[in-house]
């Protein structure tokens, strides 16, 4: 119910983890429009304000070309009341009035051409780059099917794949299951006879005596061994559950964005961390459970130390599964933006510390190996190579105390380091500080199995047990015997201390084992003897039965015999009791059943030998009285019986060699399989991956697109709102110049004067509105 509890709990969890994914891409998107946004207006307003200047300092120059208009309106005006004498001179004041206004129109003119040309460039450039745009956006559409298209194929061809695999695999597990029960029954009865045959030749008196002050010592290193063992192993699990949250943090944070897809897996490989790490503890809790005062505590005798060593090379394969990704991981802290050379220059420094001590861990995973392979097989480990395998995993014990030693003070130079970084955050410190500590942990941890291996190394190389007369080392079956005698002693001394029973002389003794020593002889010779009596008693038995079918014959032909015999009794007396043409007939009456009487045994042996049944056979063999001929035809039956079962055999045997080979060949063709499958399912992950990258490039390329599209309408709205303007002006100033000729046509100063006020009131009007 809790596990239930806790998966529905982690379900939800994902659940509110990807909406708050969404979430944040969708808020990012939205940030980055309004970004965009907030972009182009201040584009737009720039343009506004540069367009405001451009106006302001253009109005400024009419209004200072108004008032000269009108000082010089004013100067002409004056001119005019002091004589009509002067007639001509408003007449040139006008035609120079008309020439500025004429050169304005001019320049008005021209200065629309050009917006005009402007603004078809602009129109044509908008058009070209749009049709390019949309040309890419249909590759890219048509690409983005192509590769689902693949992708879909592939899916298809690869779960067909796996289906019929999956199949396959059954049915080969199932055969596989089958084969190692059937090697299993076969190993066991291996054992069963190797174990009777070394207890048959085993001489129980060569047999060390047992040393309770070495179990007692063996017992006190083992716990204390344990203790620092638990204390490596909490350690460890520090280190590397702080390891994964570091890498949830730092170059990325997980909770802002999404990390890499290498650290991804890295945090993966970490979070399984325990399930390698909790078994050493476990596994050496057991070793040190099994060593009792009661037991013999040899490197032959340690069964449990092959558990611990296996234990210990799943963990050293599982650092030698990190190790890539650990050094990719730092390679992307150093590829940081705010990453110094001093940072990685510290991050190069902990590459090389950690292969060091994966180096070192593989390492004492062989001396370790090589300790526990005593125990699985006899004289593997001579006595005089165990001496130097203890000094040399000494040795690595205290080069992987210096590794990790040394890997501490870089980290903590490290640290140090990222605290001065502007932009680290107190979470960071904090997994920081807590990586520090666990490798602190570490190195003591590692110190102290280092040092107290080196203080006990003497203990473990000097031979707590060994045959009288014998260099060699302890097997298990010695070892079994010495439990066995102390238990005989212990038995022995508990019954002193009880009334004993006359004991038996030597003599007699010696007597009584001749005579038991005889009547097992005697005993094997009459099993012998009972083992051939019964065979014999088989044999006769077969014979019996075979007389008793030739007696059974042979009482069917008697019968038949006294049958014809009274036949021919009754028919001679009639002969002779009668005429002699009734004799004639007799006598051709007795030959005739003479003759018949061969027919039908000629019939009845051509018909039996046409059967091939043993029932019919049997029938056969009852109605012929030839030995020899019965002998033959059984011995032919029986040869042809035993060609058939040889022939069955031959034919059993090749194919049991067939289904073998095509076993083996299934389990390669499964293991390819695999091997293809996962090959497969890398390339899927990653078309998926360009995939869903292909698809964020085309929709950033469509928003851009869209964003470029209007800027570009309103840049055109823009243009088409100042050409308009300038439209009205020259309108304006085209009205103007059309009204002001006529005006100059009239001789009347004074008319002359007020239209042109009032003609450059309007202009002036006109321009500052």
């Amino acid at each position: 119910m809790q596990q239930q509890t806790s998966e529905h709990y982690k379900r939800a969890l994902r659940a509110q983890n990807q909406v708050l994914k969404k979430a944040v891409v969708d808020e990012q998107a939205n940030s980055a429009s309004l970004k965009e946004q907030l972009k182009q207006k201040d584009q737009s307003l720039r343009k506004q304000e540069q367009e405001m200047d451009s106006l302001s300092f253009r109005n400024q120059q009419l209004a200072k070309r108004v008032e000269l208009l009108q000082e010089e309106l004013a100067a002409s005006e004056a001119k005019g009341r002091k004589g009509k004498s002067k007639g001509d001179s408003p007449s040139q004041h006008g035609l120079q009035t008309q020439s500025v206004f004429d050169e304005d129109l001019q320049k008005k003119i021209e200065e629309n051409e050009r917006l005009h040309i402007q603004f078809y460039e602009a129109d044509e450039q908008h058009r070209r780059q749009e049709a390019e745009l949309r040309t890419r956006l249909t590759e890219l559409e048509k690409d983005s099917e192509q590769h689902q298209a693949v992708v879909d194929g592939l899916t298809t061809k690869y779960m067909e794949t796996i289906e019929r695999l999956q199949s396959d695999k059954a049915r080969l597990e199932i055969k596989a299951q089958t084969l190692e029960r059937e090697a299993k029954d076969c190993r066991m009865r291996t054992e069963e006879w190797i174990n009777h045959l070394k207890f048959s030749d085993y001489n129980s008196l060569n047999v060390p005596p047992h040393n309770r002050r070495h179990q007692l010592k063996a017992r006190d290193v083992a716990g204390q061994a344990l203790s620092f063992i638990q204390d490596l192993v909490a350690a460890l699990l520090n280190f590397h559950t702080y390891t994964e949250q570091r890498v949830h943090i730092y170059p990325l944070d997980s909770s802002i964005e999404p990390i890499s897809p290498l650290n991804q897996k890295f945090s993966q490989y970490l979070h399984e961390n325990a399930a390698y790490v909790r078994p050493l503890e476990d596994s050496f809790l057991q070793l040190h459970q099994s060593i009792t005062e009661d037991t013999v505590t040899v490197l032959e005798t340690v069964v449990k130390l092959k558990s611990f060593a296996d234990n210990f090379s799943s963990y050293t394969h599982f650092l030698q599964k990190i190790l890539p990704y650990q050094l990719k991981s730092l390679e992307e802290e150093c590829e940081a933006p705010l990453c110094t050379a001093a940072l990685t220059m510290k991050n190069h420094e902990l590459q090389g510390d950690m292969k060091r001590v994966t180096s070192v861990f593989e390492k004492l995973q062989n001396y370790i190996n090589l300790l526990a392979l005593p125990s699985v097989q006899q004289d593997a480990l001579p006595q005089s190579s165990t001496s130097a395998v203890f000094t040399q995993l000494a040795a690595f014990l205290h080069s992987l105390h210096d590794a990790i030693k040394e890997m501490s003070k870089h980290y903590n130079q490290k640290a140090a380091l990222e605290q001065e970084l502007p932009t680290v955050t107190q979470k960071l410190c904090t997994t920081t500080e807590c990586l520090v500590g666990s490798l602190s942990s570490l190195t003591s941890s590692t110190g102290k199995i280092a040092t107290f291996f080196s203080n006990n190394l003497d203990f473990f190389t000097s031979s707590g047990y060994c045959p009288k007369g014998c260099t060699v080392a302890l097997n298990p079956l010695q070892a079994e015997s010495m439990l066995a005698n102390k238990k005989k002693a212990a038995g022995y001394i508990h019954a002193l201390r009880k009334p004993r029973p006359q004991s038996v002389p030597y003599r007699d003794a010696l007597s009584n084992r001749r005579i038991l020593t005889s009547s097992t002889e005697s005993r094997e010779g009459l099993t012998q003897q009972v083992q051939q009596s019964q065979e014999k008693i088989a044999r006769l038995e077969q014979e019996k039965e075979h007389w008793l079918l030739e007696a059974q014959l042979g009482k069917v032909r008697l019968e038949k015999e006294n049958q014809r015999i009274a036949d021919l009794e009754a028919q001679l007396a009639a002969a002779l009791g009668g005429s002699p043409s009734s004799q004639t007939a007799a006598a051709s009456t007795l030959a005739q059943s003479h003759e018949e009487a061969e027919t039908e045994q000629k019939a009845a042996g051509k018909e039996t030998t046409l059967c091939t049944s043993l029932v019919l056979l049997l029938y056969w063999l009852l109605h012929v009285g030839d030995e020899e001929s019965r002998e033959q035809l059984i011995k032919t039956h029986y040869m042809v019986r035993v060609g058939e079962l040889t022939t069955q055999l031959q034919i059993s045997d090749s194919k049991a060699v067939h289904f073998h080979s095509e076993c083996r060949a299934l389990a390669k063709r499964l293991a390819i399989a695999e091997k293809s499958r996962e090959t497969l399912s890398e390339e899927v992950k990653l078309a998926n991956q360009n995939i869903t990258r292909l698809q964020d490039e085309l929709a950033t390329t469509k928003r851009s697109y869209e964003d470029q599209l209007s800027m570009m309408s309103d840049h055109l709205c823009s243009m088409n709102e100042t050409l308009s303007k300038q439209r009205e002006e020259i309108d304006t100033l085209k009205l103007g110049s059309k009204l002001h000729v006529p005006a100059c046509v009239h001789t009347d100063a004074r008319l002359l004067g007020s239209f042109r006020t009032e003609h450059v009131c309007d202009l002036k009007v006109v321009i500052f509105s």
